[in-house]
């Protein structure tokens, strides 16, 4: 191979990974508060067995309920009515990893109309475990 004695040499920057976090445990009430200051989140259920996640507009109730409206028949009040599933959304910094993470698992049950819009169908998800976590940089 023949180098060129005046090319000057190829800097490689290296990659920059994000510091390891490491998860704090948030009380019930402050996961509650941290979720009710967001208004998007994703429902985990199931669909013949197969896992769904589907993003969705939500808002809590004065019992820390999670709320979320759907159109009446569709898939999704259809496969979450009486089930256990999970609700999960967050704030996480794309730069540095830090935010925060709040799982709410219960039973939902569909509401047929929505006491908002008699078109929509509302779908309660009753807090039976939140779990919350607050992602901080690695001390180290």
């Amino acid at each position: 191979m023949n180098a060129d004695p005046e090319a000057a040499p190829v800097q490689v920057e290296p990659r920059v990974r994000p510091l390891p976090r490491h998860p704090r445990e948030l009380d019930e009430t402050r996961a509650l508060e941290l979720l009710g200051r967001t208004g998007v989140g994703r429902v985990v259920y199931t669909v013949g067995a197969l896992p769904a996640v589907l993003p969705v507009r939500f808002r809590l109730d004065a019992l820390g309920g999670v709320l979320l409206s759907t159109a009446p028949g569709s898939e999704l009040a259809r496969a979450v009515d009486g089930a256990v599933i999970a609700f999960e959304a967050d704030e996480v910094d794309g730069t540095d990893g830090t935010g925060w993470c709040v799982t709410v698992l219960g039973r939902a049950e569909v509401r047929r109309p929505s006491p908002v819009s008699a078109d929509r169908t509302e779908i309660r998800i009753a807090p039976e475990l939140v779990v919350g976590r607050h992602l901080t940089p690695d001390p180290s």
